[in-house]
């Protein structure tokens, strides 16, 4: 499956789904002193940005230290992608996973990694730079780019949960998790047909 910068732009904010954590980041941002909210949420969106990024350059390398084909990552990130968007769908009933003790801001952890820098979005960019190392440049601007909507999305959290309403935010999770669904199909059926045609 050959990508853009508009698809892979499009593909990482479904898989970073910043409108669907928001559940996740309203909580989250709860505790955090209003005079550090800024700070937290570029620190947190730069560290899983830088966490990518890197995962971006040494995909090519990881692959063939742990000798496995771009066939066999295409399969799997299609089946991470698609348990992410079955729970978006459905929803995963775990939201306390992710709660930070209290009194203390979230360092990495939720946010940063699992929640922007989990492991579809790793297995995506990991695709997308081994696929086509060509287009380095486009990848990381498409990251720079799905990364600032979701910076702007935790820092306007509350203010958009106020103004939609927490059935828009559901309804949209769910929209966002059938195109999902969709993408991780084709990924997979991609990688089956390069696998046993070649």
């Amino acid at each position: 499956m050959q990508h853009d910068f508009l698809s892979a732009l499009i593909l990482l904010l479904l898989v970073l789904d910043p409108v669907g954590s928001l559940p996740i980041f309203i909580p989250v941002m709860g505790q955090v002193a209003p005079e550090r909210r800024r700070w937290v949420a570029l620190r947190e969106v730069g560290i899983a940005f830088a966490v990518l990024f890197v995962f971006m350059f040494v995909g090519e390398g990881f692959l063939r230290v742990m000798r496995l084909s771009e066939r066999s990552l295409e399969v799997a990130g299609g089946v991470i992608l698609l348990m992410v968007a079955i729970r978006m769908i459905f929803g995963s009933g775990s939201g306390g996973v992710y709660g930070v003790p209290e009194g203390r801001e979230p360092l990495i952890f939720p946010l940063a990694v699992p929640l922007l820098a989990g492991p579809s979005a790793m297995a995506t960019v990991l695709l997308l730079a081994s696929r086509q190392p060509d287009r380095m440049l486009s990848w990381i601007g498409a990251l720079a780019c799905a990364m600032a909507v979701s910076l702007v999305v935790l820092l306007l959290c509350n203010q958009i949960r106020r103004v939609v309403g927490d059935s828009v935010v559901s309804a949209v999770e769910k929209l966002m998790g059938l195109v999902l669904t969709a993408i991780a199909v084709e990924m997979i059926l991609a990688g089956l047909k390069r696998y046993f045609l070649g």
